[in-house]
C-alpha cells in the first residue's frame, strides 16, 4: 500500500528502527504462530518470556528497574506494529504501558523495586482487575472488598473480562477497602504464586473460565476470583487507602489513548488488505478495483485512515508532553474506534464472501474491532465525560 507520506511527528529516527525491528520480530516470530495462539486462546508464558528477550516488554519503563528507559512513544509503536500484523492477542500493551506506570507513578520505591525488574522480564505476567459482574464502565460500583486484618488485606469478590487473566501472576485487584464512593477504592496487588513454587498457591484465589469471545480469540480473558484472599499490606499500591480512583483517573487517558492507537493500526492494515485484493481479484471481466464504486470507496476510507491518523498522532504530542486530559483521551478513544468499525465494514464489503471467511485477514480484523468501542469504558460513557469538558 502507498499513502500519501504524512509522517507521525511523535515518531524519531530511533522510533522507526525500533519499528523495523518489532515489525520483523512479529513476522518472524508470531505471525507463523497466529492459528496456535487462537486454538490456545493465549500467548503461553515462555512467549512472553521471549518477547522481553528482545526488547517488547516495558520499553517505557526506566533502566533503573530493569525497562527500556523509553517513554510511551516506544509504547505506542510496538502497540501499532501488532496491530498492523492483526495480531490482538498478547497483552504486552496492558503489561507495559497500563500496569507498570500505575507502580512506576504511584508505587513506594520497595514495590518499584520488588515488581518492576520481574515485570520487564516477564517473570511476572500483569493483569489489571477492574470489571466486575454486575459493574462495568461505572468504576465506583465496584463490590469487591480489601479489608485491613492486622498485617494483611483480606480480598473478597469477582472480577470478569480480565485480559491477561490466566497467564497473569501479578493481578492489580480494585477492591473497596473504605465506605463508598470514590475515596473508599484501593489497588491491592496479588502475587498469585505465594509459595515460590510456579503455580498458583495463594489461597482462596481462583481463576474461572477463559471467555469465549466474538473476537479477539488469542486473547487471554477471563474470569477471576478471590475468596477470603490474604495479602500483604505492603501490597497496597503507594501504602495508602483511599488513593485508587484517583490512581486510576490518573492512568486511565493513557489507557485510552492504546485503544486509539490500536485501532489506527488495524484500520492502516485493512486499508492495505483491501487494496490488496480488490486490484487482484477479477469480476465481470475485470478487477474489482475497475469499478468506480469500489474506488469511490477506498478513496473515502483512505481519507478517513488519514484524518484518524492525524488526531491520534495529535494526542500522542499533547500526551507526551504531559498534556492530554482525560475528556480528550475519552474523545479520541470513541471516534477512532468507531471509525474503525466503519473502515472494517466497508473493507469486508469489497471482499464479497470471502470476507466472512476466517481465512482471510480481513474478517478477523472486523470481529476484533467491535470491542475496541466496549472496553476501556464504553463509547457513551466516553462521549458522556468529553461533553462534560465542553
Amino acid at each position: 500500500m502507498t499513502l500519501p507520506n504524512f509522517p507521525s511527528l511523535w515518531m524519531t529516527e530511533e522510533h522507526e528502527m525500533l519499528r523495523e525491528s518489532v515489525k520483523r520480530y512479529i513476522e518472524q516470530k508470531w505471525v507463523p504462530r497466529a492459528a496456535e495462539f487462537r486454538e490456545l486462546g493465549r500467548l503461553p508464558p515462555e512467549v512472553w518470556r521471549e518477547a522481553a528477550a528482545n526488547g517488547l516488554l516495558c520499553v517505557s519503563t526506566p533502566a533503573d528497574y530493569g525497562g527500556g528507559g523509553g517513554n510511551f512513544a516506544h509504547e505506542a509503536v510496538i502497540l501499532l506494529e501488532q496491530a498492523r500484523a492483526n495480531l490482538s492477542g498478547w497483552g504486552g500493551g496492558l503489561h507495559s504501558a497500563i500496569v507498570a506506570p500505575y507502580i512506576i507513578h504511584h508505587g513506594t520505591e520497595e514495590q518499584k523495586r520488588r515488581w518492576l525488574p520481574k515485570m520487564c522480564t516477564a517473570e511476572f505476567i500483569t493483569a489489571i482487575a477492574m470489571t466486575e459482574p454486575g459493574t462495568g464502565s461505572d468504576l465506583q460500583s465496584v463490590r469487591t472488598t480489601a479489608k485491613r486484618d492486622g498485617d494483611h488485606y483480606v480480598i473478597n469478590g469477582a472480577k470478569t473480562f480480565i485480559t491477561n487473566g490466566q497467564n497473569a501472576n501479578l493481578i492489580a485487584v480494585v477492591a473497596r477497602t473504605g465506605d463508598g464512593g470514590a475515596k473508599g477504592m484501593s489497588l491491592v496487588f496479588v502475587e498469585t504464586d505465594a509459595g515460590g513454587e510456579g503455580r498458583d498457591s495463594t489461597p482462596g484465589f481462583r481463576r474461572g473460565r477463559q471467555l469465549d469471545k466474538v473476537g479477539m480469540k488469542a486473547q487471554d480473558t477471563s474470569e477471576l476470583f478471590f475468596d477470603d484472599v490474604r495479602v500483604p499490606a505492603e501490597n497496597l499500591l503507594g501504602m495508602k487507602e483511599g488513593q485508587g480512583f484517583f490512581q486510576l483517573m490518573q492512568e486511565l487517558p493513557q489507557e485510552r489513548l492504546i485503544i486509539a492507537v490500536s485501532g489506527i493500526g488495524a484500520m492502516e492494515r485493512a486499508l492495505e488488505e483491501t487494496l490488496k485484493y480488490t486490484k487482484e481479484r477479477k469480476a465481470f471481466g475485470k478487477t474489482v478495483w475497475d469499478f468506480q464504486n469500489t474506488k469511490f470507496k477506498l478513496a473515502e476510507v483512505q481519507a478517513t485512515v488519514l484524518a484518524t491518523r492525524a488526531f491520534v498522532d495529535a494526542c500522542m504530542v499533547s500526551h507526551l508532553k504531559g498534556e492530554l486530559d482525560a475528556a480528550r483521551a475519552a474523545l479520541a478513544k470513541a471516534w477512532v474506534s468507531e471509525q474503525q468499525c466503519k473502515v472494517m465494514d466497508e473493507c469486508l464489503q469489497l471482499f464479497g464472501g470471502y470476507g466472512y471467511m476466517m481465512e482471510y485477514p480481513i474478517a478477523e480484523l472486523y470481529v476484533d474491532a467491535r470491542v475496541q468501542r466496549i472496553y476501556g469504558g464504553t463509547n457513551e460513557i466516553m462521549k458522556e465525560l468529553a461533553a462534560r469538558f465542553m
